[in-house]
């Protein structure tokens, strides 16, 4: 793989923008500020940062006990990296 590639580019920030994310979600969650939406979080998983969000939820203990989250997440990351086989192989 050629790490080169505007695709791989583009899950590499995309990941970084969903975690990041995900940690000022936490952080707006502990001050009871306005929060980020679930919708949003989802959709910036299904834009492809379903990796970022899950390291999110790990590193920050953030949206762990939602059933979305809980399973909806690596079910992305499986349709993902189906997706990614077959676009690669």
């Amino acid at each position: 793989m050629d790490f080169n590639q505007p695709l791989w580019l583009y899950i590499i920030l995309i990941n970084i923008i969903a975690f990041v994310t995900m940690g000022r979600d936490k952080l707006k969650s502990i001050k009871g500020t306005w929060r980020i939406s679930e919708g949003t979080l989802l959709a910036v998983a299904l834009i492809g940062g379903s990796i970022g969000i899950l390291g999110g939820m790990c590193f920050f203990r953030h949206k762990t006990k939602h059933s979305k989250f809980k399973w909806g997440i690596p079910l992305i990351i499986i349709a993902q990296g189906i997706l990614l086989w077959l676009i690669f192989s």
